[in-house]
């Protein structure tokens, strides 16, 4: 199983970034897929995630922001981020959990900064 995420970078307060991870090994359409985030310091968290369905849940913080999506038939999950925060300057890491294990994508710095 193999996870690999890009898209992050740097941004002003109020802009915009997208974050791909593309999925292989495993039975992509079926598995809840998720985006954490961790900021120096701090324990890393949940931001949103989706089912093989299409259901999405998201961190309160992100509400209305954040849109987490997929498509199954590129094996790709996204993070469309809008009205960023200084707040949500972090590394953000794509994940799944599969025959009991955990499976991380390497994190993608996302700076928010003027």
């Amino acid at each position: 199983v193999q996870l690999q995420a890009s898209g992050g970078g740097q941004v002003q307060p109020g802009g915009s970034l997208r974050l791909s991870c593309k999925g292989s090994g495993i039975v992509f359409r079926l598995q809840t897929m998720r985006w954490h985030r961790q900021a120096p310091g701090k324990e890393r968290e949940l931001v949103a995630d989706i089912t093989g369905g299409g259901d999405t849940n998201y961190q309160d913080s992100v509400k209305g922001r954040f849109t987490i999506s997929r498509d199954n038939a590129r094996r790709m999950i996204y993070l469309q981020m809008n009205s960023l925060k200084p707040e949500d300057t972090a590394s953000y890491f794509c994940h799944t959990d599969y025959g009991g294990r955990d499976y991380w994508g390497q994190g993608t710095q996302v700076t928010v900064s003027s």
